[in-house]
């Protein structure tokens, strides 16, 4: 039996970083079957740290 390789997948996104004379290029994958979006994401994030950074009331 021959051994299959899955297909090797294309990334979702890609950034290319310039430091200096270095380019730095990164790769981002995404899950296939996600149903949160991005937006969703954010907005977890940005409760998260406005929960953290909130002062006690005196």
């Amino acid at each position: 039996m021959a051994d299959k390789k899955p297909q090797e997948r294309r990334p979702d996104c890609v950034t290319e970083i310039r430091m200096g004379n270095s380019v730095l290029v990164v790769s981002g994958y995404f899950k296939k079957d996600t149903t949160t979006t991005a937006a969703d994401k954010m907005a977890r994030v940005l409760e998260a740290e406005a929960a953290a950074t909130q002062k006690p009331a005196i």
